[in-house]
């Protein structure tokens, strides 16, 4: 079973790549499969359509999908596996999941794979692309052997994810830069782990680079999954999308037709100097790592 599984903190690009993937004959983008339960089966969020509209247990697919769960209580099922996240697989376990994986997150880890497998059943014969973003998640699977689990990790200018956290979403409220930055840090520092632990399975790509030369950068995203197909994108950086199945993810996911990659960069001008001198300061250590201009007008 393959899954291409990205990570990364939010705002990044992760529900377009996702998209374009699932374009893919026999490829499946689930959304955030991490919030399957609270989301979808609980309707506990804000968040609880799949990507085709319907509620997520009322979705041909998933509906299929959760019924191979062996489990007539749904509910009781969805918060066993919510505590299991809460306890074993935030991202502040990262580096505790690639040395061992505990009962507790074995268990969680364990009826994910049978998930995975299950949507195998359901159209994702080649891969599932699980765009779930939690580092922890990633280091616990990549220790099982009956899964081909490639991590691809999605960075995007810092000060650009602080611009797009002021404006709220439907799912989602606005963060402060500094709360924001925190974040960012903290899940790319430990997606950086898991790359580290890993050889020939981790993949990083910028955002930057996908949207200004999305037809390049998914080409290279496809040999690393191990997919010789065509990148879906044209050569004019527009993509058709259709009907998905995504759990949870950004609004956006849920739009089909004929869509245009291209940069927002609002952000370099609308962003208060304020505000983007705080991102700088508290990303300063993986700016130049990820080769982002210090000062956010792009000035050396």
């Amino acid at each position: 079973m393959k899954v291409v599984y990205i990570t990364g903190w939010l705002r990044s690009g992760s529900t377009i790549l996702g998209n374009v993937l699932n374009e893919l004959p026999g490829v499946l983008h689930v959304g955030e499969l991490h919030y399957l339960w609270q989301n979808g089966v609980l309707r506990q969020g804000t968040n609880s359509l799949c990507g085709c509209g319907e509620q997520v247990r009322e979705c041909s697919l998933w509906s299929s999908v959760l019924a191979t769960v062996g489990d007539a209580d749904l509910d009781r099922v969805a918060r066993e596996m919510m505590a299991g996240q809460r306890a074993a697989l935030r991202t502040r376990h990262t580096r505790a999941r690639l040395a061992s994986t505990p009962r507790e997150a074995a268990s969680v880890v364990d009826r994910t794979v049978a998930l995975y497998r299950a949507l195998g059943e359901h159209g994702a014969d080649r891969a599932v692309v699980d765009s779930s973003k939690y580092p922890a998640e990633a280091a616990a699977l990549l220790h099982r052997p009956d899964v081909d689990v490639r991590v691809l990790h999605i960075v995007r200018d810092p000060r650009a994810t602080a611009y797009s956290y002021q404006r709220s979403k439907q799912y989602i409220e606005p963060m402060s830069p500094a709360r924001s930055t925190s974040h960012w840090v903290g899940f790319n520092i430990a997606s950086e782990l898991v790359g580290a632990a890993t050889t020939g399975r981790y993949l990083r790509v910028r955002h930057e680079d996908l949207t200004q030369r999305p037809r390049e950068v998914l080409t290279e995203v496809l040999r690393f999954a191990g997919l010789d197909d065509e990148s879906p994108v044209d050569e004019d950086g527009k993509v058709t999308l259709g009907v998905n199945h995504t759990v949870t993810g950004n609004p956006d996911r849920l739009g089909q037709g004929r869509v245009a990659i291209r940069p927002d960069e609002r952000w370099r001008t609308e962003l208060p100097r304020r505000d983007a001198a705080v991102t700088t300061a508290l990303a300063l250590p993986l700016l130049r790592r990820y080769h982002y201009p210090l000062l956010p007008r792009g000035e050396s």
